[in-house]
């Protein structure tokens, strides 16, 4: 079945449209679910990230899943058909692989050999695989997009030399203030890359680490673990007021931090600078504290400039990664039509024996005297004949996908020998394990 995928990404669609295309994680279940409501969508998987957002599906046809897809983001999304039609990339088999590889390697990242986002993909496919949502083509591809990313990392040093997050946020952070010794660090939420930034401040210099959390306990978890301490969420006007460097990813619908939140903290400051970096999509912090004195506030989009500026001389890492992912793109795609070749001959093989035994039993019922062996004779040579009708056949067709030449000849052996296959679950761990 076609490999479907449809997105909007950092590359093409601005930060407060990604916001609505978003997904948010504890809800979803629920979104794979109303997704399988379209029945043209045989399996699904949705990636949802702060730069990303996309879904990759199998279907009987492109054109129906896409319509599928489409209805399925107007309804969930509440978007228009045209605000798709402008933002949406959709991509399938041979490219939706190709782009797949290149996410879990972190070659489309904002921030290029990243490592967050190979677990972010893992995250996506787990919950669609736990909830029933993923088969045979999605377990394939997703298994095969993990240990593509595994050999990016091995093989190549584009991980070591990897620009995050957190060193954006130094980086940054030391423009405004020279020196990040003494200073007070609040995160706003407890997400995995609030966290990681937070310790890079911290290896840097920063003194304090506050942790303002929904759920209280978490916060005092995370607070320990970083050798800080817990502070009331709903205390927000007092957290600002101590902070120097705000690094917020709460994960709410909405915004957390508003502009006169922000503008009363530097009162109590005596306009002491607040530098705030604003990592959750939707975002948490209100876009006008951009235009208050003494308030430096970086979204996710804010910081591509920064990372752009701090990737030169890894051009030669990433060109070698990409190289590694198309050999595998190639690879996959080709075992793959080997894989479905072989499930053909095996499905004209049923049907060449169901052909065969009808018509042995109604030569053998005209010749009631036939002995045990005379029937044994006519049986071995009716084998024989199927099987050499059938030997160079399949033996000229799996050295032309093997080959790649021409066009792919499945359609055609299917077509001519009258065999349909349907698709298969499937597990990744027990999948290709070359």
């Amino acid at each position: 079945m076609p490999i479907i995928l449809a997105g909007v990404s950092h590359h093409n669609t601005p930060l407060e449209m990604r916001e609505r295309f978003f997904f948010p994680e504890n809800g979803m279940s629920d979104s794979l679910e109303r997704m399988s409501r379209f029945r043209s969508v045989s399996e699904r998987v949705i990636l949802s990230t702060c730069n990303r957002v996309e879904l990759y599906a199998c279907a009987e046809s492109i054109d129906e899943g896409v319509d599928s897809i489409y209805a399925f983001l107007m309804e969930s999304r509440g978007l228009r058909r045209h605000e798709l039609a402008d933002h949406l990339y959709i991509h399938s088999d041979e490219e939706a692989t190709r782009h797949l590889f290149l996410v879990a390697s972190s070659l489309d990242s904002m921030v290029v050999g990243e490592p967050q986002i190979l677990g972010q993909v893992k995250e996506a496919y787990r919950v669609a695989q736990e909830a029933g949502h993923t088969g045979k083509t999605l377990t394939g591809l997703f298994s095969r997009a993990f240990r593509v990313a595994k050999k990016v990392r091995d093989q190549t040093k584009l991980g070591k030399k990897a620009v995050s997050v957190s060193s954006v946020a130094v980086e940054l952070a030391g423009k405004i203030f020279g020196s990040l010794n003494e200073k007070t660090v609040l995160l706003l939420g407890a997400g995995e890359m609030a966290e990681l930034a937070a310790r890079h401040l911290v290896s840097h210099g920063a003194k304090t680490i506050l942790v303002a959390n929904r759920t209280h306990s978490s916060g005092e978890t995370l607070a320990k673990d970083l050798g800080g301490r817990a502070v009331i969420y709903g205390d927000m006007g007092s957290n600002l007021a101590r902070a120097d460097i705000v690094i917020s990813s709460t994960g709410a619908p909405h915004t957390v931090v508003k502009a006169d939140m922000v503008s009363a903290a530097l009162e109590v400051r005596r306009d002491a600078p607040i530098f705030l970096i604003d990592i959750a999509v939707p975002r948490d912090i209100e876009p006008a504290v951009h235009e208050l004195e003494n308030a430096y506030l970086y979204d996710i989009d804010d910081l591509q400039a920064v990372v752009s500026s701090n990737v030169k001389g890894r051009e030669e890492e990433a060109l070698e990664a990409i190289s590694i992912v198309e050999r595998e793109v190639d690879a996959y795609l080709r075992r793959s039509q080997m894989a479905d070749l072989s499930r053909t001959f095996s499905a004209i093989r049923v049907e060449a024996e169901a052909q065969r035994q009808g018509e042995v039993s109604k030569t053998l019922a005209r010749f009631p005297d036939l002995g045990e062996k005379e029937r044994q004779a006519v049986e071995a040579m009716s084998r024989a004949i199927v099987n050499k009708l059938l030997h160079r056949p399949f033996d000229v067709l799996r050295k032309m996908a093997e080959d790649e030449a021409g066009d792919d000849p499945l359609p055609i052996v299917q077509r001519m020998f009258g065999v349909e296959l349907d698709g298969e679950g499937g597990d990744p761990e027990k999948g290709d394990r070359n």
